[in-house]
């Protein structure tokens, strides 16, 4: 599908907490504070910072299933700003998988879960990040209003 907008922006982590859910092999590696299993499933809340043509913060929640290659990654994000200066909130449905330095996803705007100026958007992203992103990422939304 083809919208008529788009909006450039980026984004950073401004925190992360992830926690096992379930751990197959009873193998994996900690890094900081967490173990993320060699096989198994784990949740993270994470908080996002967007500038740019979207300027807001967000929560999402992630589910991550581990395993020797790419690992499915599903999430649904609550972001609260304005998007092409419509000001409001939204939902972002993420699907798409990570592997040891790098992510690729879709992400499209849930139909009826907008408000304020964001009730009727409708817009997809496809995203793809790799290395620990010091200045942000990019983050470019297709959209339309109304």
């Amino acid at each position: 599908m083809s919208y008529s907008h788009t909006a450039r922006s980026k984004f950073t982590i401004a925190a992360w907490s992830e926690s096992v859910i379930t751990d197959v092999d009873g193998e994996g590696t900690t890094a900081g504070d967490t173990y993320y299993p060699a096989r198994g499933a784990t949740r993270a809340a994470v908080e996002y910072s967007y500038s740019g043509d979207i300027e807001g913060t967000s929560t999402v929640a992630y589910l991550i299933a581990y395993k020797a290659d790419a690992a499915p990654v599903l999430g649904l994000e609550r972001f609260e700003g304005s998007i092409g200066g419509h000001d409001g909130t939204c939902v972002f449905q993420h699907l798409g998988s990570q592997d040891q330095g790098s992510v690729s996803a879709r992400i499209e705007v849930v139909p009826g879960m907008g408000t304020g100026g964001l009730t009727d958007l409708r817009g997809s992203a496809d995203l793809s990040i790799a290395g620990p992103g010091e200045g942000g990422y990019e983050f470019v939304l297709s959209y339309d209003v109304g």
